[in-house]
């Protein structure tokens, strides 16, 4: 498996440009702008990378698709390229489903239920229950994400499905709808997510019935978002639970900085490991070709492109996002000496 974004070399001198760091707000609206016009035109004809095909319905999207929005802590926001387009949110969701279930259960309860450690392993693997004590191990793979689901307020599939979906549109900002189309095809070839809810139950590790909690967990992967809508999402995780667009309070400070610590450590599956260590934010990424990065007190980047490397995360979306993290200063781990500092 080749992870093209993290091979790649970008002409970036911190000699003579210093980076920015984590600190702060985001640059002018004019650089902003510039740079997310910057990103888009460098990476806008990479052809690398193949849409997604195991949920029949993912194949028909466009390999040319290519959009970028950074949403910021006021509200500002930037994009360029298929901002439109709509497609399903996949595993992008899964986040902020587990923002909702810490902010229903109280985020030490919810660590204890689901477990927020990396797997080391694909995000549909069965390895991964069975060798793990834990079973779910965190709520960013398939196991934990159903387990998560299943732990939505309500006491009916209905009104489990309904906390997630209104959740998710108020980190949104408007009302989000399921894509039917998505749905169904989902519907009809998720035996593995199936067998992974029946593997949980049998070891207590879920909390509604199996089939009930698979089905609401494909209906939130269903849901039909736009690039922007990401963005809002991401940036509402970054303003500490408040969407900078609404001004709504979503989820509590709190919960924000455990999930942000959960997406920094398994957002990216296998990969998480290299995406923490070149880009340095938290971020999660769906087989539709969703990528929402999260830059605490600075904002959201997200972007859509559907053709995938072999981990099944966007090839553009990496890219772009690793040429905005360096250039508006997103990375959690990049600083400079304090002034009049002394080398030792």
């Amino acid at each position: 498996m080749t992870d093209l974004t993290m091979n790649e070399t970008l002409p970036f001198d911190e000699e003579t440009t210093p980076p920015r760091v984590s600190t702060g707000e985001l640059p002018r609206r004019a650089e902003i702008r510039q740079l997310v016009t910057d990103a888009y035109a460098r990476y806008r004809d990479n052809d690398s990378g193949t849409v997604a095909d195991y949920i029949p319905v993912l194949a028909q999207a466009s390999p040319d698709l290519f959009g970028i929005a950074v949403v910021g802590p006021r509200g500002r926001s930037f994009e360029i390229g298929d901002i439109g387009a709509r497609f399903s949110i996949q595993s992008v969701s899964k986040p902020f489903v587990f923002a909702l279930v810490c902010d229903a259960l109280g985020y030490e309860a919810a660590r204890l239920r689901l477990g927020v450690n990396s797997t080391g392993l694909p995000f549909d693997s069965l390895m991964a229950v069975e060798l793990n004590v834990d079973r779910t191990m965190n709520p960013l793979v398939n196991a934990g994400a159903i387990a998560t689901t299943s732990l939505a307020t309500g006491a009916t599939r209905d009104e489990k499905w309904e906390s997630i979906r209104e959740g998710l549109s108020l980190f949104a900002g408007r009302e989000l709808t399921v894509d039917e189309e998505v749905y169904a095809s989902e519907s009809a070839t998720n035996l593995r997510n199936q067998g992974i809810a029946h593997l949980l139950k049998s070891y207590g590790r879920l909390y509604f019935d199996p089939d009930e909690a698979t089905d609401i967990y494909t209906r939130q992967c269903s849901l039909d978002v736009t690039v922007h809508d990401l963005a809002v999402m991401a940036a509402t995780l970054a303003n500490g639970g408040v969407n900078p667009i609404t001004r709504r309070t979503v989820v509590r400070p709190g919960v924000c900085r455990r999930v942000l610590a959960v997406m920094a450590s398994a957002g990216l599956y296998e990969l998480s490991g290299d995406w923490l260590y070149q880009i340095g934010v938290p971020g999660k990424s769906g087989v539709s070709g969703g990528i929402v990065t999260v830059s605490p007190g600075k904002g959201g980047l997200a972007t859509y492109s559907p053709p995938l490397d072999g981990a099944g995360n966007s090839i553009r979306g990496q890219l772009a996002t690793k040429y905005l993290a360096e250039r508006l200063g997103l990375n959690l781990f990049a600083s400079v000496p304090a002034e009049g500092s002394v080398p030792t």
